[in-house]
């Protein structure tokens, strides 16, 4: 089986990174955080120490994300997908449309994701992250994609109503713990996305997105290297790379995550991410715990 490198909380606050067993029952030590993605390729090969193992249900899994972290996203990545929105008249643009999201914006699978409270609910966006090893300055496209370390399963969740209040989409993108994410696997156990990975995503098991990443429009390489030419990435940057179409609000009727729900994407060799959609007053919760 293919490793699996989680983030769990530390009794002293600080963030470690360990890899999920076999038996899906435990989790191995391997770093804190930023001695990680200070060499991350040292520790993805498989053969770097485990320092401890410790039951998974004793531990806080957390996204292995630094907190300087860049998290950008692909807009409209999947030619059906601009078809089904708002967007669709307006055709494919020579260069992708990018936008933003904050790592304290990210959760992991089996976190309640709130829904806030101008919204009738939330929107499922089913996706594959990408995670970047190396410092990027104008790299090549072939430079950039071998720079890339793993992959994971997304679910860009989405405030709908916030996302249309301005031409500008950071609002509606980054609700608390609206963007669960799955465990990295290294990218020599996924290969290639131009392959075709298949991405589904269920809601309480109706399958509601399929597609393939062969089908992406502006494909990792690429838009890593567009990105380099204007600011410096770095091991532990991500690249969300869009999703497919299939979403709720472009339905007749529009159809929303809702308290109760539960929203599960499924990325070929990446695995299964699970997340329940709970009601607002969880964040209220959430502050007063």
């Amino acid at each position: 089986m293919s490793m699996r490198i989680v983030g769990l909380h530390h009794t002293d606050g600080s963030v470690l990174v360990g890899t999920l067993a076999d038996n899906g029952l435990e989790v191995g030590v391997l770093a804190p955080l930023e001695e990680f993605w200070a060499d991350p390729r040292r520790w993805l090969t498989g053969s770097a120490e485990v320092v401890a193992t410790l039951p998974l249900d004793d531990v806080e899994l957390v996204p292995p994300v630094l907190p300087g972290a860049r998290v950008i996203c692909i807009g409209l990545n999947y030619l059906k997908h601009v078809a089904e929105g708002s967007y669709a008249s307006e055709g494919v643009p020579q260069y992708p449309t990018l936008f933003a999201r904050w790592p304290s914006s990210l959760t992991v699978g089996g976190a309640g994701i709130p829904v806030p409270s101008d919204e009738d609910g939330v929107d499922w966006e089913g996706e594959v992250v990408a995670w970047v090893g190396e410092t990027l300055v104008d790299a090549t496209p072939e430079d950039a994609l071998a720079a890339v370390v793993g992959y994971s399963a997304f679910n860009d969740v989405t405030s709908r109503r916030a996302q249309k209040f301005t031409s500008q989409w950071t609002l509606g993108k980054n609700g608390d713990r609206s963007g669960p994410l799955g465990p990295l696997v290294p990218a020599a156990d996924v290969g290639d996305l131009r392959d075709g990975l298949k991405v589904e995503t269920r809601v309480n098991g109706t399958v509601v997105q399929q597609g393939s990443t062969d089908e992406m429009v502006y494909t990792v390489g690429d838009t890593l290297s567009l990105i380099s030419r204007t600011f410096t990435l770095h091991p532990g940057d991500l690249l969300a790379t869009g999703t497919p179409s299939g979403v709720g609000y472009s339905r007749t009727p529009p159809w929303l995550l809702r308290a109760g729900d539960e929203v599960e994407v499924e990325v070929e060799r990446l695995g299964v991410l699970r997340n329940p959609i709970v009601a607002n007053q969880e964040r209220h919760d959430a502050l007063n715990a």
